[in-house]
C-alpha cells in the first residue's frame, strides 16, 4: 500500500506536465503563455497545419510563411520581429538572485539553417533561401522535417545524454 501510495505521489506531477503539455492549441492561433505567443515564431508560421512537422508542401511554402513575420513591410524580418517585445499587460518577471546568471539557451537548427550571416534575422535572400536551408536539416532525406530534425539542440557544455536531440 505505501508503495502504490509512493507511486501515485511521484507520477502525479509527470501526469500533470504531461497533460499541460498536450493542450491543443487555441482555435485563433498559437497557444499563449503569460508573456505571449509561445514557441520560435519562424516555426508557427511554417507549421501550417500545427503538427509538428514540416512537410514538404510546408517546406516549398517557406519564404512566403516567413514573409508573413515582416510586419514592417520592409522585406526583412528583424530579430524583434521574430521575438516580439512583452505585452504590456504580461506580468513582470521576477527579479534574479544576485550573482545568478542567465542559463545556456538551446541551439535553434531551424534560426541556424535559416540565417546564414548569424546576425540575428532574416534577409530578403535568406528567405528566399528557406526551402534550401530547411531541406538540408532533412537528415533522413524523407522530404519532411519531424520535431527531433528541427528540435532545439541542448546548450553548449550540457551534460551528455541529455537534451532532445544528440
Amino acid at each position: 500500500m505505501k508503495t502504490s501510495f509512493r507511486l501515485a505521489l511521484v507520477s502525479l506531477p509527470l501526469v500533470l506536465a504531461g497533460a499541460a503539455a498536450a493542450q491543443p492549441a487555441d482555435a485563433d492561433g498559437p497557444r499563449r503563455g503569460p508573456h505571449g505567443p509561445r514557441g520560435n515564431a519562424a516555426i508557427r508560421v511554417l507549421d501550417a497545419d500545427r503538427n509538428h512537422e514540416l512537410s514538404a508542401a510546408e517546406i516549398a511554402g517557406a519564404s512566403a510563411a516567413l514573409r508573413t513575420l515582416d510586419t514592417n513591410n520592409d522585406g526583412t524580418v528583424a530579430a524583434t520581429e521574430l521575438r516580439p517585445a512583452r505585452p504590456a499587460d504580461a506580468p513582470a518577471r521576477p527579479e534574479r538572485p544576485a550573482g545568478q546568471t542567465d542559463r545556456a539557451r538551446p541551439v535553434d537548427p531551424v534560426m541556424l539553417a535559416l540565417d546564414a550571416d548569424k546576425n540575428g534575422s532574416l534577409s530578403a535572400g535568406e528567405i528566399n533561401n528557406a526551402a534550401a536551408s530547411l531541406a538540408a536539416l532533412d537528415l533522413n532525406k524523407d522530404g519532411k522535417l519531424t520535431a527531433d530534425e528541427f528540435r532545439p539542440l541542448p546548450p553548449e557544455g550540457a551534460p551528455a545524454g541529455r537534451g532532445p536531440r544528440r
